[in-house]
């Protein structure tokens, strides 16, 4: 799914102060590429994600995603783009206590309206793309922070979205199992998905094909 922003700007207001989270953003990604964002606490690359995943709008600025513009868009229209084109993962693995990980990653879909068994199809490959199908029917209390994050990334594809955003996906992992992770997301952009991962882990950073530097709310380096 290809991705055009140009002149982004995110502007806030606190205590009478504005903030530049963004202040004049323009990044291209081709479609199938796969894009690491690079840059330290406070830098501006969260906000870009939220942005490029119609969780949040710009103050300013064009966005264009698979040839659409999003700032343009009713909520309606961003919950289906959502729902149905973009998939998620962060940092805090954001997995529901009581669910086991096939229930986590049906969930979403079920929102959708999807057949339960179109839905248990779709769970279990997914689960099985991220080397998980044994563990289908455990919660994450007994999982692992890494099989917690690779059961993240099956709720992410079970929709088979074309675009992938990972905020930190490997910030509360050891070393061993960020590798696994970067390795599973290299293996979804080579099955041809869009991945852009937010990052400040330069080993992370290295396992994509292209990497973006921000500083400052701008870039600093492509």
């Amino acid at each position: 799914m290809p991705i055009k922003a140009v002149d982004l700007r995110r502007y806030y207001t606190v205590g009478g102060i504005t903030v530049k989270a963004l202040d004049g953003v323009s990044l291209d990604i081709a479609d199938g590429e796969y894009v690491t964002i690079c840059g330290a606490s406070g830098s501006g690359k969260s906000t870009l994600m939220n942005i490029l995943g119609c969780l949040d709008s710009p103050t300013s600025g064009s966005y264009i995603l698979d040839g659409e513009e999003v700032p343009k868009m009713d909520d309606s229209q961003l919950s289906r783009i959502r729902g149905s084109r973009i998939g998620f993962v962060f940092q805090s693995f954001n997995l529901i206590p009581t669910l086991t990980a096939r229930e986590n990653v049906e969930l979403p879909l079920m929102y959708r309206g999807v057949p339960r068994k179109q839905r248990r199809e779709a769970d279990l490959e997914a689960l099985e793309q991220v080397g998980l199908a044994e563990r289908a029917d455990h919660r994450p209390s007994e999982m692992g922070g890494g099989q917690q994050q690779r059961t993240a990334i099956a709720r992410a594809i079970a929709a088979r979205p074309s675009l992938i955003l990972a905020d930190e996906p490997c910030g509360n992992l050891d070393s061993r199992s960020g590798r696994i992770i970067c390795e599973i997301l290299e293996a979804l952009h080579l099955c041809g998905k869009t991945i852009v991962m937010i990052t400040h882990d330069e080993n992370a950073a290295r396992h994509a094909e292209r990497l973006i530097r921000i500083a400052d709310g701008k870039i600093a380096g492509a």
